[in-house]
């Protein structure tokens, strides 16, 4: 299986100390339509990852001082960055530990790099998933934060103003209304200043 070459070519981070090993990878992967950047360590990876954007990192556990699995949470939590791990380890105490450190796949060394591509299109698949279901969390939360805003300032103008909720609620409405801002907005700022932003 190879990238979809009316699409953008996907761009893979390569995070593999063993020079050799990471420039067959390589060329196998550019030969297959992605675009490849290698990092010989997790602090030429953090640069890169620094400068650029990309869509898949290919990470080895084995890096030096165990630096794989350092990175890994950072790749998961921080950049959002779906990986693939390469393990010299077959034991299934090694493949489980990949998968909790949030890898969509594993390929254990020595690796045949023509099986590579059809395993980066599935974990490119299984990340965008992944990034569709995290947005629509994140819009969810929002959501709720939002209505939590808007009740607690619906009360504190009951409190204030000695109004009634729907009465106070309206309130808040046409302050919203009047500065042209969002009602969780105008909510958010009365919370955060403690009543003083309240116009009457």
């Amino acid at each position: 299986m190879s990238p979809d070459t009316t699409a953008p070519r996907a761009r893979i981070l390569l995070i593999e100390d063993d020079q050799q090993f990471a420039a067959t990878l390589s060329l196998s992967l550019e030969n297959a339509g992605y675009d490849v950047m290698t990092a010989p360590s997790a602090d030429n990876a953090l640069a890169l990852l620094g400068q650029f954007s990309f869509h898949l990192a290919i990470l080895d556990e084995k890096l030096p001082c165990s630096a794989g699995l350092a990175l890994a949470p950072l790749l998961r939590k921080q950049y959002r960055l779906p990986f693939i791990m390469l393990t010299s380890c077959g034991q299934e105490s090694c493949i489980e530990r990949a998968i909790v450190e949030g890898a969509l796949a594993y390929a254990i060394k020595p690796v045949d790099t023509h099986q590579v591509p059809p395993m980066i299109a599935t974990a490119l698949a299984r990340g965008n998933d992944i990034e569709a279901l995290r947005d629509t969390r994140d819009q969810l939360q929002n959501a709720l934060n939002q209505e939590r805003d808007i009740s607690v300032a619906t009360g504190m103008v009951m409190a204030l103003l000695d109004m009634q909720q729907a009465e106070a609620f309206e309130f808040l409405r046409r302050q919203a209304r009047s500065s042209r801002r969002k009602l969780g907005d105008v909510s958010r700022d009365l919370i955060d200043s403690r009543g003083v932003t309240l116009k009457t």
